[in-house]
């Protein structure tokens, strides 16, 4: 049987959310992380510090820039960037 890939099309496309930068109050970024991931707190201070960080992947846009803005508020830098296209789409 041949391997056949397929793609499904969707109104949104996913995208990650990116900490840049954590800025001077860390600790209230490891907040807002931990709260959008669910992670301990103690893994989002980890995360925090070790950046870039994809702090979330494959979300909706609009659940994207909900979590850039809470990041902002902190005083942290954050982006959301669209997710690539998967490889076996390229020519």
């Amino acid at each position: 049987m041949a391997d056949e890939y397929f793609l499904l099309v969707c109104d949104d496309v996913p995208h990650d959310v990116v900490l840049t930068d954590p800025g001077v109050r860390v600790l209230d970024v490891a907040r807002v992380v931990r709260r959008l991931t669910g992670l301990s707190l103690w893994h989002s201070k980890v995360l925090a510090t070790q950046i870039p960080a994809v702090v979330l992947d494959g979300v909706p846009q609009e659940d994207a820039e909900a979590a850039v803005a809470a990041l902002h508020d902190v005083g942290a830098e954050a982006e959301a960037r669209e997710q690539p296209p998967p490889d076996f789409l390229r020519p």
